[in-house]
């Protein structure tokens, strides 16, 4: 990725909020969307609701998918901190939903993942 490549995302959960931030990355000249990593892929209006991404079959593909720089957490709160950590794991940049724990210990175990793996 360099300054003129666009950020690819993918996000993790497909909820109403991360349909906004679809919107937002649609209209934003640095980022692209690529994938939506769902527990139920084959929800219907699911695809309609993020044109042009890829709809992929759980949280773990979208964490393995190497088209993916960074992941959007969209999922309820208490997953947040494992999920944060799994795709910091992955090599993956993350942008998490708030709140970004539920508590301290959770929110300093994310940083220490990112930072481990230089995300």
């Amino acid at each position: 990725m360099t300054a003129t490549t666009p950020i690819r995302w993918g996000i993790l959960g497909p909820g109403s909020i991360a349909q906004s931030f679809a919107g937002g990355v649609a209209a934003s000249r640095t980022g692209k969307l690529v994938a939506i990593g769902a527990r139920n892929p084959a929800k219907p209006g699911l695809a309609e609701s993020f044109p042009g991404a890829r709809i992929l079959d759980g949280y773990d593909a979208l964490l393995a998918d190497p088209d993916i720089d960074a992941i959007y957490i969209s999922i309820p709160h208490p997953g947040h901190a494992q999920w944060a950590i799994k795709a910091a794991e992955a090599g993956k940049h993350v942008l998490c939903e708030k709140p970004l724990a539920l508590t301290a210990f959770e929110a300093d175990a994310m940083m220490h993942a990112a930072r481990k793996a230089g995300t």
